[in-house]
């Protein structure tokens, strides 16, 4: 018998330092110098570069470490294998940095948008884009309440609101933006001819008639759960249904919707709203919309959709299907808090906490951005099994090797010396003159 041939084990196609390549590449020496600079981070640099501490920070402080300057501090000195005196350090963080943190997480955006990570399905072909919009909060210290003022002022005093616009295409946030969290959620999202051809799915937090049309006057769809206080009116019916069916036409929902017995109504429904304010008057008017209803077994009640997306373009169970997509933006949050210590905040100080807050989101940025890498490298039957939430566990426990590669490439490389010099520095205790009631008795 002849003895079966075993396979070679295929060679990776991986290409070598791809992903240390590419993250120097996207905050080049040069990019980072110039944005340090420009946000006045760094006005000369000494001993401190800037690329050696935005990498630091995300590799380091974006991912399950104790959030205290203190240990950046030593996370910074023994990448860098260079020795700061306190001051040096704790007085970067000023609203500089905020600055700089903000130029960095706008360019890796950029970055991210030029890349067509993902591919919408044909049934969204005529579509550029699906973006989903919400935001997240974040409980501060009481003392802040001023300054970041909570919704529910008699319970909690004092948050943060983090809003977000996320892309399906490009599978990373598209804006980003940090508001007290008394801001009213539709002052969070401004319409513009940006939304031209895309899609926007939102929750009631932004149910507002008037945005509906401008989203529609700007070329754009839109997906939306129906307000309860809503009642629009019925005008035309798009699936006709076959047996002893109540007739819907020129009937309000709130009439008919208890009294339905389809399991999908596909309608064309009118508003009447007011425009925003021009020259101190407001000016009525009726815009229509589609409204699509279906009925939950399991609710045993309908959920009610309000789009402008075509019949011709959607069915009625796609709208409902395209709306549950929304979840993702959850995953996101639960990301940036589970793996990159959003709301871990620990300060009083407004300019570290807003610090923090970029830290966290160029994490995620710089996490979607290697998770685009494998992917681009693995094979195509295993794309799906590629969980959002998996992976960023995956990259937070190899986040200090992953450091070491970047800062080797990069021309910084961790030695004995290194380590030996940081554990001669910073375990000593930095009260030079306190009592230590040991040394009467042994040293």
């Amino acid at each position: 018998m002849k003895k079966s041939r075993k396979s070679k084990p295929k060679k990776s196609t991986f290409e070598p330092d791809v992903i240390e390549k590419d993250f120097c590449t996207l905050f080049s020496k040069e990019w980072t110098k110039k944005a340090a600079k420009v946000s006045g981070l760094i006005k000369r640099e000494r001993k401190i570069e800037a690329f050696v501490m935005l990498t630091v920070l995300v590799f380091s402080f974006g991912v399950h470490l104790p959030r205290n300057l203190a240990n950046m501090k030593r996370k910074f000195e023994k990448a860098s294998k260079k020795q700061l005196v306190d001051s040096s350090w704790y007085e970067r963080f000023t609203p500089e940095l905020v600055e700089f943190l903000k130029l960095c997480v706008t360019h890796a955006i950029e970055q991210l948008a030029q890349e067509q990570n993902k591919v919408l399905s044909e049934k969204l072909a005529k579509f550029e884009d699906v973006l989903i919009q919400d935001s997240t909060i974040i409980r501060l210290h009481k003392s802040l309440a001023k300054k970041f003022p909570a919704a529910r002022s008699r319970t909690v005093t004092a948050g943060v609101k983090v809003s977000m616009l996320v892309s399906a295409v490009a599978n990373s946030p598209k804006s980003i933006g940090i508001f007290a969290e008394r801001t009213n959620e539709l002052k969070t999202l401004r319409i513009g001819p940006w939304i031209k051809d895309r899609i926007l799915l939102i929750d009631l937090g932004f149910f507002k008639h008037q945005l509906f049309a401008r989203i529609k006057d700007n070329g754009g769809y839109f997906v939306s759960r129906l307000k309860a206080s809503s009642d629009p009116l019925i005008v035309e019916v798009h699936n006709v249904c076959r047996g002893n069916n109540i007739d819907v036409k020129g009937k309000y929902i709130s009439e008919i919707l208890s009294k339905l017995k389809r399991q999908i109504l596909d309608v064309e429904v009118e508003i009447s709203f007011k425009r925003r304010k021009y020259n101190g008057k407001e000016k009525l008017d009726t815009e229509r919309f589609r409204l699509v209803a279906i009925f939950n077994e399991e609710e045993e009640k309908y959920h009610v959709y309000l789009t402008n997306i075509l019949n011709e373009d959607l069915d009625p169970e796609d709208v409902a299907k395209l709306y549950g997509v929304r979840w993702d933006i959850e995953l996101i949050f639960k990301e940036l808090k589970s793996r990159y210590d959003l709301d871990v905040i620990n300060t009083k100080n407004p300019q570290i906490i807003e610090a923090y807050i970029w830290i966290s989101i160029l994490t995620l940025l710089i996490s979607r951005r290697i998770y685009n890498i494998v992917r681009k490298y693995s094979p195509k039957y295993k794309f799906v099994r590629y969980t959002q939430l998996r992976w960023s566990t995956i990259f937070t426990e190899n986040a200090s090797d992953q450091l070491t590669l970047i800062l080797r490439h990069y021309g910084v490389e961790r030695t004995f010396e290194t380590v030996m010099n940081v554990y001669q520095s910073q375990a000593l205790d930095p009260h030079v003159n306190r009592e230590r009631f040991r040394d009467e008795w042994w040293s």
